[in-house]
């Protein structure tokens, strides 16, 4: 741990060549933070690299399930797409990055078939969020020129991607806050359940005006994307600080669900789309009381589920990142600048096959 060694080599000779070498310290802060890590217990430091393989295990029990009882060898498959699940996204830290655990080769080695997987850092490294990259899915499968629509995706967090009939006119997306993240994260506090079914916790409560326009305070909701969040901004802890009076637990679920109704719905209009198709993916459209709430706030236009065009609404996601995954085998690039920021389109994605 004293340092960094390096060796430049040409092993075109025989025998190999040394052309150049160097040793370089680590820097003090380096040097400090690698040895902390002596100190970490070893089920500290080992538990992503554990939870990191029994994710990829999980994938790669399900990507041979599918193959199973569809009777597809795996030598038809091309690649695997894999998003992976992600712990951490920061990309407005000093040093930005977004970590998904799923081990790619772990997958590609019990599958048999490449992996593309780690989507967001390319984006990252040109300058972009790394999110939501769905939308350029989105304009390939939704948009036309018939008609102006939005692609509403409600999972933990919401994102909308704005799909001009115009052409000539860039595609936009963006986070617009939280999706269901809150909605659960309270539930799970207070009901000890997992997720609102139907919004039926939520339909009995009354909407607490004061502490809705205290969540909505939150200086997310004014910034102009491109923008992106997660759980790291929007979680329980989120909710305590804004927790003045002591309201009945399904009440604050009431005001939870319509601060995601409100939050989309007010970026929906901002964005010009008032009248347009908006199309409905993800968890959040089993909500049938959260969906009533954003039908309420759009005041007309259609709102329906990506059901309607052929592609079922749980799976949008799943989808997209095939098709991005796709997008790298081609060399075409799966971000699109207008949504994330990014200086340049780049093509996503890091490569791992299996072993022989």
């Amino acid at each position: 741990m004293d340092g960094i060694d390096a060796a430049l080599m040409d092993f075109s000779t025989s025998p190999p060549k040394l052309i150049y070498s160097c040793s370089k310290p680590w820097s003090r802060d380096l040097h400090s933070n690698l040895l902390a890590t002596r100190k970490l217990s070893d089920d500290a430091l080992g538990h992503l690299q554990v939870l990191d393989t029994e994710i990829g295990e999980a994938f790669a029990n399900v990507s041979n399930e599918m193959l199973k009882k569809t009777g597809i060898a795996a030598t038809n498959i091309i690649a695997i797409g894999s998003h992976g699940q992600t712990v951490r996204h920061r990309p407005n830290a000093t040093k930005p990055f977004s970590l998904q655990l799923g081990k790619a080769s772990v997958l590609a080695n019990l599958t048999g078939i490449k992996v593309i997987s780690d989507f967001r850092t390319a984006d990252i490294e040109a300058g972009g969020q790394g999110a939501p990259l769905a939308p350029a899915f989105h304009a390939a499968a939704f948009r036309t020129s018939s008609e102006k629509r939005a692609i509403l995706n409600i999972g933990g967090i919401a994102n909308i991607t704005v799909l001009p009939e115009d052409k000539t006119k860039l595609v936009r997306g963006f986070d617009s806050g939280p999706g269901n993240t809150l909605m659960d994260a309270w539930i799970l506090k207070t009901k000890s359940t997992s997720y609102d079914l139907s919004g039926s916790f939520a339909r009995k409560g009354k909407i607490n005006e004061a502490l809705l326009a205290s969540f909505l305070s939150d200086a997310y909701f004014q910034k102009k994307p491109p923008k992106s969040t997660g759980f790291e901004d929007f979680n329980l802890n989120w909710i305590n600080t804004h927790l003045k009076d002591n309201l009945p637990a399904e009440d604050v679920q009431a005001t939870l669900c319509e601060l995601t109704a409100v939050s989309i719905t007010d970026a929906i209009h901002r964005c010009g789309l008032s009248n347009a198709r908006i199309l409905v993916c993800g968890g959040g459209i089993h909500n049938t009381y959260l969906m009533e709430r954003i039908k309420y706030h759009m005041k007309g236009g259609v709102v329906e589920s990506t059901d309607k065009l052929g592609i079922n609404p749980d799976f949008v996601e799943a989808i997209a990142f095939a098709w991005l995954a796709r997008q790298t085998i081609k060399r075409l690039p799966g971000n699109l600048p207008s949504v994330t920021g990014a200086r340049k389109a780049v093509v996503l994605g890091k490569l791992v096959k299996p072993k022989q």
